[in-house]
């Protein structure tokens, strides 16, 4: 389960003893006076783990053949339910997201992306400088500094007035 889940894990082994009984996620949520959308979500996994619903399982990344044979299984008419318990997935939800994204963008919706931020491109090294061109800046940058020094003195000697 979630480590942000709002269900202790007590909560969650009394739950799916309840699922195992017969109740679905509404009366089981009354039951133990929690908010139904967690217990909800432990019912659909209940449902295609059974008691491995109880089990953290690890983050785990699918390869783009993978998933691109279950999207194509899923529009060819299989139940998400059906393909991710036969898959291992930890949900159906998680097939449902590979569906969407594989109608809004194709079949590069499904592959690797890479993660952070971009590299910057190579960009070539910065060009020579001629020693005329580098004598200009330099010239510039100390005539700057004279009139900085220039202008400071004048306002130090209108203040000792």
């Amino acid at each position: 389960m979630r480590s942000s889940s709002s269900l202790s894990g007590d909560q969650r082994v009394t739950a799916v003893a309840w699922f195992e009984k017969g109740l679905a996620d509404t009366a089981t949520a009354k039951m133990l006076g929690v908010s139904r959308w967690p217990v909800k979500r432990l019912y659909r996994r209940w449902r295609i783990h059974g008691q491995g619903a109880l089990v953290t399982k690890p983050a785990q990344s699918y390869t783009f053949e993978f998933k691109l044979a279950l999207v194509e299984r899923f529009l060819a008419g299989e139940t998400a339910p059906d393909l991710a318990a036969e898959a291992g997935l930890s949900s159906a939800v998680l097939l449902k997201t590979w569906v969407r994204a594989y109608r809004r963008d194709g079949v590069d919706a499904l592959r690797p992306k890479s993660k952070g931020r971009p590299r910057k491109p190579d960009s070539p090294p910065p060009a020579e400088v001629s020693e005329l061109e580098r004598l200009r800046r330099e010239n510039e940058r100390l005539r700057a500094e004279v009139a900085y020094l220039g202008k400071l003195r004048a306002l130090r000697a209108q203040k000792q007035r």
